[in-house]
């Protein structure tokens, strides 16, 4: 019975250990480079503007930011760890005051995770940090007979030091006519051994006609749709939008329009501000959520609102999404 229960256990921790875990993205709104530390191990080997740890099954998320400028300094956050394995985003950028933050963006289930950018450095969570870099020392000594005329005895010493190791030449006549050279040279030689998977940097994007979706540029982090609409194409909707009378009928229309269409979230916000009550706002913020390109821009559409109750609904609604 007690071998029962311990293969159980055994198994119960096997199973534990090998549980797929959560997905953390990590970007720079302006493009600074950062390394993510989990629990004290560095994630990413380079800096990185967007970087995505996948797999972090920690019970616990101590999460620091170490810019690649030192002037910027660091930030330090203790992230909630999801009852279900989800995609949680989160921007790294200024608050009002000009301090580092790191906001939460949205999250997601991993089964409804939209694809990760190119420009995104992929990282598997890891927690074993790279071993220091090793330094050897070769010393070698070499004895030659060089002559064999006899001579009185005695011990002539030359010392040369050159870059970058050190040499010490000492010639010896032991007054039997035999003359015996030693050069002994000592070379400093520094072997640095990096583990774990190469990163290599991915370029930025630049736009391309025959992409599968636009490229804005700047921007790296999650996408909720592939095409936003042009600007010609923004201004005639909001003229259609304006045009009507009633707060309602405006949100009537501005939904049938983006039913079919993909929005910026600078352009949902500019929508949001056509409306003149709070709740119509918060309405179509909750609808265009999910046909928003640049989902990890989207708390720029709290500009539009009056009342801090509102962005606290708003956020409920996209964790729940």
């Amino acid at each position: 019975m007690k071998k029962v229960i311990f293969t159980l256990i055994v198994a119960f921790y096997a199973i534990s250990a090998s549980a797929q875990g959560s997905n953390y993205i990590f970007f720079a709104e302006q493009g600074e480079q950062f390394f993510v530390i989990i629990n004290g191990i560095r994630q990413n080997e380079t800096p990185q503007t967007n970087v995505k740890v996948q797999n972090v099954n920690a019970m616990l998320l101590k999460v620091k930011i170490i810019f690649a400028d030192k002037a910027l300094g660091e930030v330090d956050k203790t992230l909630p760890v999801p009852e279900e394995t989800s995609e949680l985003t989160y921007n790294v950028r200024k608050d009002k005051n000009g301090q580092y933050v790191v906001k939460w963006m949205g999250q997601v289930p991993i089964a409804q995770a939209p694809p990760t950018p190119p420009a995104t450095t992929v990282i598997t969570y890891h927690t074993t940090p790279a071993p220091a870099p090793v330094t050897s020392t070769t010393i070698s000594t070499t004895t030659t007979t060089v002559g064999s005329t006899p001579a009185p005895g005695g011990v002539n010493v030359n010392v040369g030091v050159g870059v970058p190791g050190f040499g010490m030449n000492v010639n010896i006549n032991d007054g039997t006519g035999v003359f015996y050279e030693e050069n002994t040279s000592i070379t400093t030689t520094t072997t640095t051994t990096t583990t774990g998977t190469p990163v290599t940097p991915t370029p930025a994007p630049v736009p391309v006609p025959n992409n599968d979706h636009y490229i804005m540029p700047g921007y790296n982090g999650p996408i909720g749709c592939p095409w936003p609409m042009s600007p010609g194409d923004f201004e005639g909707a909001k003229a259609s939008i304006k045009n009507q009378s009633f707060s309602d009928t405006q949100l009537k229309i501005a939904k049938q329009i983006f039913t079919s269409n993909c929005l910026t979230s600078a352009q949902v916000r500019d929508i949001m501000l056509i409306f003149s009550f709070e709740e119509t706002r918060l309405d179509f913020a909750k609808f265009a959520y999910g046909r928003t390109f640049d989902l990890g821009n989207y708390y720029k559409v709290n500009d539009a609102f009056t009342f801090s109750s509102s962005v606290d609904e708003l956020n409920e609604y996209i964790t729940g999404q």
